[in-house]
């Protein structure tokens, strides 16, 4: 197999992943560049995908912030919380809408379905959340969000391909339906669970617009509102800057690069090490299968 020379067909396969692998880099190379240059060279427009006039001003300034590293702190372990919160609720609707035996288990399924077409809209939204008085609390970034229809589907899909042999077995052992879930469907679904464990953590991670409309305490800043801050501030300076004030400013786009590679690191960082978990998960549900 390793002798088999490439035909067209491999070639053309190669090429077209690399391109992909390209276009993906390319953008990322170019905000790390344009993150650790000078302010003359990114209003000049010289760079592209190297720094030019190295700098690390702006990162300075991110961190400069002695509420920069709380918020960090903070959003990590709220992006955890809300993680393990979603997949415990996704886990406990999606095995019941597995079994045949559930009454109303169509209906029930109808109306998740309905929600992915269908919402209330912003005002009602946030009226609930008034109403419930979960404002200016962590629960605002966390309860509305909770639980994904589109992941519960995923989910359930999964459990539903599972043999029905296993369950069948452990029930005759004396095995209730609690016990099934946690001792043979969640050991032979971890693939599925780290997959959407990384969907959950990255929605959360990269949340702005509910902590926009919630949180006005800065105490429960999540990372991007924080940044979103420190940008729009730099943007006033950047505007007094251009009035003909006088005082060192870093350009708007630096300060957005920087932000992206401050937020992106983290999960950067997180992936791989899920990644090895798939195939892990992958290995150990095909063997106890």
């Amino acid at each position: 197999m390793s002798g088999r020379k490439l035909n067209w067909t491999d070639l053309i396969i190669i090429i077209f992943i690399s391109a992909v692998a390209i276009s993906c880099l390319v953008p990322f190379l170019y905000m790390i560049a344009l993150s650790l240059s000078s302010n003359n060279a990114i209003t000049s427009q010289k760079v592209s995908l190297w720094p030019v006039g190295f700098t690390i001003e702006t990162y300075k300034t991110i961190l400069s912030d002695v509420e920069m590293i709380y918020t960090l702190g903070y959003t990590i372990v709220l992006t955890a919380i809300y993680t393990i919160f979603c997949m415990f609720l996704t886990v406990c609707a999606a095995y019941p809408l597995t079994k045949k035996r559930l009454k109303g288990r169509n209906f029930l399924l109808t109306v998740l379905v309905i929600t992915m077409y269908f919402s209330g809209g912003l005002i009602p939204s946030y009226l609930l959340v008034k109403n419930l008085d979960m404002m200016n609390t962590v629960w605002s970034l966390i309860l509305p969000g909770a639980m994904s229809v589109f992941n519960v589907i995923i989910l359930k899909t999964f459990f539903g391909s599972l043999p029905e042999s296993l369950e069948e077995s452990a029930s005759i052992d004396g095995c209730n339906d609690l016990g099934i879930l946690v001792r043979i469907v969640l050991p032979l679904s971890l693939p599925s669970i780290a997959t959407l464990s990384l969907f959950y953590a990255v929605d959360r991670w990269n949340g702005f617009q509910d902590a926009l409309f919630y949180i006005t305490n800065k105490n429960l800043y999540p990372m991007q509102l924080k940044l979103y801050q420190i940008i729009t501030a730099n943007q006033q300076l950047d505007t007094q800057q251009g009035e003909g004030s006088v005082g060192a400013y870093i350009v708007p786009e630096s300060l957005k690069a920087a932000s992206v590679m401050f937020t992106t690191v983290p999960i950067l960082v997180v992936y791989p090490k899920l990644q090895k978990y798939f195939v892990e998960g992958v290995l150990t549900g095909a063997i106890k299968g």
